[in-house]
């Protein structure tokens, strides 16, 4: 069940160019900024394929991503079973989490939801709206957590149409460079 490097690649080949929900940027574009921008603030490899990876569920669920929809799609979770055993929790940790890091960050800065997307705030509401402080408290003590906020700022800021970033085979060598199997 678990995908390999070149299927995630091809993955992103095939299904990639789908529109990013109603973003001005494709899914594949979204994944390399959010990449980009993590090897930018010189983030730990786990945590640029964390990156790379963490709107993985959009590409593997059965309905195209739709920001209009009143469903979440939980994709953060879809990804899981296909990444296990091949990536670290360093890397399989920050994706499953960056939904809750929105909803820790709306409670933390409240000026963050002014920040975000019309269509990350209407996904916020389907995904549970912003945390309690006893939420934001427990999410703190998880790990990993931190590295999900981090994930979570470089996903809002990588929806510019047109940014240039490394193509997908560097952040393939990324990928393989971080694998359970690869020693270190």
């Amino acid at each position: 069940m678990a995908l390999s490097i070149p299927e995630i690649v091809q993955l992103y080949a095939t299904r990639g160019a789908a529109q990013y929900g109603s973003e001005a940027v494709s899914q594949l574009e979204h994944a390399l900024q959010c990449a980009a921008l993590a090897q930018g603030a010189q983030a730990a490899p786990e945590l640029v394929a964390a990156s790379l990876l963490h709107d993985l569920g959009h590409l593997l669920a059965d309905a195209p991503h739709d920001n209009a929809s009143d469903v979440d799609d939980v994709h953060q979770f879809l990804a899981i079973p296909f990444l296990r055993g091949v990536f670290p929790p360093a890397v399989l940790e920050p994706i499953r989490l960056h939904v809750d890091a929105k909803r820790f960050l709306c409670r933390a800065t409240p000026a963050y939801r002014d920040t975000l997307s019309p269509a990350s705030k209407h996904s916020l509401e389907l995904q549970g709206g912003v945390y309690t402080v006893q939420e934001a408290q427990r999410f703190l003590e998880r790990p990993f957590a931190r590295d999900a906020v981090a994930l979570r700022r470089w996903d809002d800021l990588a929806k510019k149409p047109g940014a240039v970033t490394p193509p997908l085979e560097a952040f393939a060598r990324v990928m393989e460079n971080v694998t359970v199997t690869n020693p270190q």
